[in-house]
């Protein structure tokens, strides 16, 4: 188990703090695994009181949250008796709506999948159709979760109201942007210009009687891949039906004033290059699926290793993580290939170091395979109740 101490986000014992002191102490246990972690152990890494991180503790194990893990052999005392997390206590579900298709997950507490359904989806066909297809599904998965007894229920009342989820904290969705994280409302999605200003997770949550957080698909899965320790700095680069990225910073996940950060597919390249969906000409999303469409993922691969170059330069990043169903198409082809123009950019100095403190950054494929952003779409539920709801991992860096 990796040992950190939270510095920088350290417990307070105030009782107007209790839920941010449970969130720290709930982290540190998940972070600790079956092994588990003892209340000494807590209380140095959070900075609590021994008293404090007892009743703590305490709660979280009425609630089912934490249990004995046994005991481990102290210096000088007593064994000290090990807590450990309890993954099936609470669930989430992670919800992907693609341009053709839904990806939905249910999680544990761990971000473990218990159960998993896919399902083709017409974008079109409006934002009411896309809200029953999705409330649907997510009925069938809880139904299918409670069935791999994850705890959580079935169908409400017969499948057209309300679900009931025990153990189901909520429900993450993620689809292409922009959007308002915010407000759950969505703008002009490119090429579907009659969502905007649809206030999906207001909908998609009187549907199903369950809380709904909603963003976009490239934030999600840079949430999950921080969470997972991917880097400290990072670019998720998504292609698929469309292309965009999520940006990491510094440990946490960069929305922007207005949420709309990482519209990275339209980015011009061609000041007359070919006409794009959003209105524009030449941007990197119409470029690198005219390419794909010719059969050219060379070419696509080389103008999306321009673009990723771009946000090396510009951010300075650490890492370049590549998703998206057209990336897994050819894989190894748009690492090479993506790769390549990178390493040439932090060559010439596009990437900090220069040629007296060379660097590199690494281009590699997303872990998780198409199931990454619904998984981090259902980290945007359980993110927040291990205080991780925008910094990913604070006090490890």
């Amino acid at each position: 188990m990796k040992s950190y101490v939270q510095r920088e986000n350290p417990g307070v014992n105030l009782p107007a703090l209790r839920g941010h002191n449970a969130a720290l102490v709930l982290d540190l246990l998940r972070a600790a695994g079956e092994t588990g972690i003892s209340r000494l152990e807590l209380a140095e890494r959070t900075g609590l009181t021994p008293q404090a991180v007892s009743k703590i503790t305490a709660r979280l194990r009425a609630e089912g949250l934490a249990a004995e893990a046994g005991r481990r052999a102290s210096t000088g005392g007593k064994p000290r008796t090990v807590l450990r997390l309890v993954p099936g206590a609470g669930h989430a579900v992670g919800l992907h709506l693609d341009r053709d298709e839904l990806t939905a997950v249910l999680v544990d507490l761990t971000g473990t999948v218990v159960a998993e359904r896919r399902a083709p989806l017409a974008f079109g066909a409006g934002a009411r159709a896309v809200v029953e297809a999705a409330a649907e599904e997510v009925r069938e998965l809880l139904g299918a979760g409670a069935g791999a007894g994850a705890g959580a229920a079935g169908r409400g009342d017969g499948g057209a109201g309300p679900v009931s989820g025990v153990g189901v904290s909520g429900v993450g969705v993620a689809l292409p942007g922009p959007l308002d994280h915010a407000e759950g409302v969505l703008h002009r999605v490119t090429g579907y210009p009659e969502w905007d200003g649809f206030p999906l997770r207001d909908a998609l949550a009187e549907r199903l009687g369950l809380p709904v957080t909603v963003d976009k698909d490239t934030n999600a899965a840079a949430l999950g891949l921080a969470l997972a320790g991917a880097a400290d700095s990072f670019a998720y680069v998504h292609l698929g039906t469309g292309l965009g990225a999520g940006l990491v910073l510094g440990g946490v996940v960069h929305r922007g004033a207005r949420t709309g950060a990482g519209e990275f597919g339209h980015q011009v390249l061609q000041l007359d290059g070919p006409r794009c969906e959003c209105g524009d000409r030449g941007c990197v999303e119409a470029l690198c699926l005219a390419a794909v469409a010719r059969g050219e993922f060379e070419e696509a691969a080389r103008v999306l290793g321009t673009a990723a170059g771009n946000l090396v330069g510009l951010l300075d990043i650490d890492r370049v993580l590549l998703g998206g169903r057209t990336v897994f198409a050819a894989e190894d082809l748009f690492v090479r290939g993506v790769g390549a123009v990178v390493a040439e950019r932090v060559r010439r100095g596009g990437g900090g170091g220069g040629a007296s403190a060379p660097v590199s950054v690494p281009v590699d494929l997303a872990p998780g395979g198409e199931r990454a952003v619904a998984e981090g779409a259902a980290q945007l539920v359980l993110a927040p109740v291990f205080g991780r709801a925008d910094v990913a991992f604070p006090g490890r860096r």
